[in-house]
């Protein structure tokens, strides 16, 4: 991925709900083109911020089992405020169900409170291994590599718990 687009996960309860936060700036190199005299985050990366914390998700629920969770199928898209720079994009998401290698996540993004960008997602679980066996070394290389940048955005550069669980009865 390009653009990593969740900057911080602050709750998280796993088999069930993630919240993370992405902040704006006028430093995001895709804001140059997306307007130059009006820059806001374009719809399809606010889209892919939810798939991003979805994965998460996903990912730390299962353990990291998979090496690849990708955007299988986006359904009932609506957004309804511009992401400017300076905002911060509050992203949630919530498991409703999951198969072998799917898991169907209801997410949205607000902005103060006020909704941008939610719908359904549906995401796809595995390994490359499933089907070249001889790239299991790079499940576990990229498998590795994921848990390194998750301690970073759901413990801090500290290794310290900063973010808030919904089991101590702070989530909603």
């Amino acid at each position: 991925m390009h653009f990593s687009l969740i900057d911080r996960i602050v709750a998280l309860k796993p088999g069930e709900r993630i919240v993370a936060l992405k902040n704006l700036s006028l430093a995001e190199e895709y804001l140059a083109d997306h307007f130059p005299q009006f820059p806001v985050m374009p719809g399809v990366l606010m889209l892919e911020a939810m798939v991003q914390a979805g994965a998460w998700l996903v990912r730390f629920s299962e353990d990291f089992l998979h090496s690849m969770v990708v955007l299988r199928q986006a359904s009932n898209i609506k957004y309804g405020r511009f992401v400017e720079p300076g905002h911060t994009l509050q992203l949630e998401a919530e498991i409703l169900g999951q198969t072998g290698e799917e898991t169907r996540l209801k997410a949205q993004g607000t902005v103060n409170g006020q909704f941008a960008v939610g719908g359904r997602l549906v995401l796809a679980r595995y390994n490359l291994a499933d089907t070249q066996p001889d790239r299991k070394y790079a499940d576990d290389w990229v498998r590795k590599e994921l848990r390194k940048k998750f301690r970073i955005l759901y413990f801090g550069q500290e290794g310290q718990a900063e973010a808030t669980s919904f089991a101590a009865g702070s989530g909603s």
